[in-house]
């Protein structure tokens, strides 16, 4: 039905607690999906034969050795068995509504699924033993966790080939997520917000270098570059841009894009729009 890729961290310190639970809740989705490790992270090998994944080792990185993001969706595309795909980046865990959900899009021909997620502090490997270890966790997650805002993209479910041509982006270094929403706008697909019905959820944990220094993926080389690859913000679409909703009734159309914001997408003149509503909001607070 489904083929989920990922591309881990090294498996050290609280990733390796925090992948583990992942990767592992991907595993007891039903029905079975085709799951895909890509890199040569430490650990990535091993954890890819302990819970019988796909292992592509090999991917092309840029000079700080982050992966490509074309790379990796261009690979998946080529060797996944199924015709849906989905990208998950690797501290999001899975539960049997996801799958649900995707269900409900079968017939879909152009979309691309979306969703806010669920940022919980979890500093445990998760009992997946115990049979209710997913009611268990999504009222601990609706207790004390935090839906994260609409500019988050941790998922992307789609069909075979909507993606043909991706920028070189530096992977998990700002924009990349938003752009590929921007591109299936671009694309005519149905941008589907499955927020309502799938809870995603983010086991919080820092951000390091390889060398273990705290670091703002923003204010980076990388990010630079990724907002250059994007042609600016004016391609870096939200969830809040997603064209339809996904109920528990099924898919319902989105509030139509306002002319301002169909403004802001147009280049060049769109930087002028953006820096007007800066500007107006300013003085609103």
């Amino acid at each position: 039905m489904l083929s989920i890729f990922a591309i881990p961290k090294p498996f050290q310190g609280e990733f390796n607690i925090i992948q583990r639970n992942a990767i592992k809740s991907w595993t007891l989705l039903l029905p079975k999906c085709e799951i895909i490790l890509f890199g040569d992270e430490e650990g990535t090998k091993e954890i890819a034969k302990e819970f019988g994944t796909l292992y592509l080792p090999e991917v092309k990185k840029n000079e700080f050795s982050t992966p490509f993001a074309n790379d990796i969706f261009e690979k998946a595309q080529k060797i996944a068995k199924n015709d849906i795909l989905c990208y998950v980046n690797a501290d999001i865990i899975l539960m049997s509504d996801f799958l649900k959900a995707v269900e409900k899009l079968k017939n879909e021909e152009n979309f691309l699924m979306v969703g806010q997620r669920w940022d919980y502090n979890i500093d445990s490997e998760i009992n997946f033993e115990n049979p209710n270890w997913e009611t268990e966790l999504r009222e601990r997650v609706l207790r004390d966790g935090k839906l994260y805002p609409p500019t988050g993209i941790d998922y992307f479910v789609f069909r075979k080939n909507l993606f043909k041509s991706i920028p070189s982006f530096a992977l998990g270094r700002t924009v990349w997520d938003e752009w590929l929403l921007y591109e299936a706008w671009k694309r005519k697909a149905k941008i589907i917000d499955a927020t309502k019905i799938v809870m995603a959820v983010h086991q919080n944990h820092s951000y390091l270098t390889k060398n273990g220094k705290k670091f703002d993926p923003w204010r980076t080389k990388e990010a630079k570059r990724n907002l250059k690859l994007a042609s600016g913000y004016g391609h870096c679409f939200t969830i809040n841009d997603a064209t339809h909703i996904l109920t528990p009734e099924g898919l319902k159309p989105a509030p139509k894009m306002s002319f301002l914001r169909k403004l802001e997408i147009i280049p060049y003149l769109g930087f002028f729009v953006r820096q007007r509503r800066k500007f107006t909001n300013l003085f609103k607070k």
